[in-house]
């Protein structure tokens, strides 16, 4: 039998058949190299071309898009921070933080319906607090209420009755403070009938403000109230202006030299601004001078008749003088409220000197004129019970006189 598979025809054939299946597949990966090859130079100049688009809008937007960025993190760390630094902040005014610890009875409620306008203009952050009878925290409370404070979107402003708060004692930044005072014993008087009374905004509204208070006391004549030595009406309730500024140490509570010169300390160091409210025009045109982005058109807004129909019903009702013998008794015990209302006076004079406003006319226009005229007479140095029995006869008529303009004026209605 022949063997057919050692025939040299045979071998002729299988060397054949292996060369062209080599051949063939010699050509199948030449062409799927060359395909490869194709994709790959495709995928490159697609991603050049987006590389370029990319950068494209980089350079004109200013930096990365968001997307971009946000795929960084996602991925991990980029060197892109190092060199070229964290992506720029929104730029903000200064100061951006500021506080208004307004003082009760003070023009607060003027000034804040004036921030309601303002921040609605000027899109800045208003936070008023309607916390309204604790002056005085905890430790706890003071670094409760500085965190949230300092958490409040920037720029703000933040409006509260509350006693100074220092943030850096416990190194939290501190912020700009503003406040505006008025005549001590104009605000006792405003503050007396409005706790009795309230204001325009509702006949009722004492009745909710003050719902425990009996008629007895609602009714009580001030003058009685001075001179008979009521609680009401003497220390320590009647040092009230200078613990505002003094801070929340419990000395700052106690009438004497200690709190009232802590007090100017703290004005002098850390208010920018604080101004009388019988200047509250000047005061207003200070604050548009220091703080445009809060401030900017304060003064035209004040001025207008459509703020005014506002602005007019926060006055005081049933409010009238009480007699000279009860005045002298209250500037007595007010003299530590009076020397601090001096100074603050005095520097904020100062501050309008220094920007050119005069200071020759108290009070705005808006103000009654015995709101002056009070506030000049209460700053007069007073004569000892001894030496006003030896003048008495002397100046008897003078003072019927004085008693009789007092008289005139019991319908005195100022603004709050």
């Amino acid at each position: 039998m022949k063997n057919y598979n050692s025939s040299p025809r045979l071998k002729n054939q299988s060397s054949n058949h292996t060369g062209d299946r080599n051949n063939k597949k010699g050509g199948w990966l030449s062409s799927l190299w060359l395909r490869f090859s194709l994709r790959d130079y495709i995928f490159c100049m697609a991603t050049l071309f987006l590389f370029s688009i990319g950068s494209l809008f980089y350079q004109l937007n200013g930096g990365a898009p968001k997307v971009l960025l946000e795929i960084r993190q996602y991925l991990g760390e980029s060197t892109f921070k190092d060199d070229h630094g964290p992506p720029a902040l929104k730029v903000l005014p200064f100061p951006s933080q500021v506080i208004y610890n307004r003082v009760g009875k003070c023009g607060s409620r003027t000034v804040v319906l004036l921030l309601r306008i303002l921040a609605e203009k000027h899109q800045f952050t208003l936070v008023s607090s309607d916390i309204h009878n604790k002056t005085r925290l905890t430790k706890h409370e003071q670094v409760d209420l500085m965190r949230n404070i300092s958490s409040i979107p920037q720029p703000f402003l933040y409006t509260r009755h509350v006693h100074f708060l220092n943030f850096t004692r416990f190194r939290i930044e501190q912020p700009v403070y503003i406040n505006i005072i008025r005549d001590p014993i104009n605000r006792f008087l405003s503050n007396y009938f409005f706790r009795r009374f309230g204001d325009w905004r509702g006949e009722q509204n004492h009745l909710i403000r003050t719902p425990q208070m009996k008629d007895e006391e609602r009714y009580l004549d001030i003058n009685v109230c001075i001179l008979e030595n009521y609680p009401e009406c003497s220390n320590p309730r009647l040092f009230y202006i200078v613990p505002y500024f003094c801070g929340q140490h419990p000395q700052c509570r106690e009438p004497g030299v200690w709190a009232l010169d802590r007090a100017k300390q703290n004005v002098v160091e850390n208010f920018l601004l604080v101004g009388i409210l019988e200047e509250l025009e000047d005061v207003l045109f200070l604050l548009e001078r220091l703080l445009p982005h809060y401030f900017s058109d304060v003064v035209a807004i004040y001025k207008s008749p459509e703020f005014w129909k506002l602005g007019n019903l926060t006055g005081t009702v049933r409010k009238h003088t009480p007699t000279l013998e009860a005045l002298h008794v209250l500037y007595r015990r007010m003299k530590y409220e009076y020397d601090f209302y001096d100074f603050v006076r005095d520097q904020f004079h100062l501050a309008k000197r220094k920007i050119g406003l005069r200071s020759a006319q108290m009070g705005s226009a808006h103000e009654p004129g015995l709101l002056r005229e009070l506030a000049l007479t209460t700053q007069k140095p007073l004569l000892d019970e001894e030496e006003e029995e030896e003048e008495e006869d002397e100046g008897e008529d003078k003072d019927e006189q004085e008693w009789q303009a007092v008289e005139d004026a019991n319908n005195w209605l100022v603004q709050p």
